[in-house]
């Protein structure tokens, strides 16, 4: 069976994905509004960044007039899973016990995240 393709984005392209999962389609300029026009993100930086993202599968567009509206072409789910793995892969040679160990040393975990590990860990059990 063939593994979904893996998704690996920039930090800007991980913004602009969020913007259109989150609104569902939008043109460039309410992309650009919703970045909060930071100075590092030009008007033209999202426009060329979003023409990108489309030529790699990334998002869609269709037309209104002559504004394009750009949508998510995948779900968030792929990319976090495939940005997970990649991590995983890359930094932790696959794992998951040492990635979950140094998250558990690197970061602050309250009770309640640690319970909510736990339980996760038990459903994994159950379900073996």
């Amino acid at each position: 069976m063939r593994r979904p393709p893996l998704h690996r984005l920039g930090d800007l392209q991980l913004q602009i994905m969020k913007v259109l999962w989150t609104r569902g389609e939008a043109s460039v300029a309410e992309v650009h509004n919703t970045l909060g026009r930071e100075p590092r993100f030009a008007y033209t930086t999202i426009a060329t960044m979003l023409r990108k993202m489309e030529a790699r599968g990334l998002v869609g567009h269709r037309t209104d007039g002559r504004t394009f509206i750009y949508a998510a072409a995948v779900e968030e789910v792929q990319v976090s899973r495939g940005m997970a793995e990649h991590v995983l892969d890359r930094l932790f040679a696959g794992s998951v016990a040492d990635l979950v160990s140094h998250l558990l040393s690197a970061r602050e975990v309250s009770r309640e995240e640690l319970a909510r590990i736990e339980r996760f860990v038990a459903e994994r059990r159950k379900a073996s």
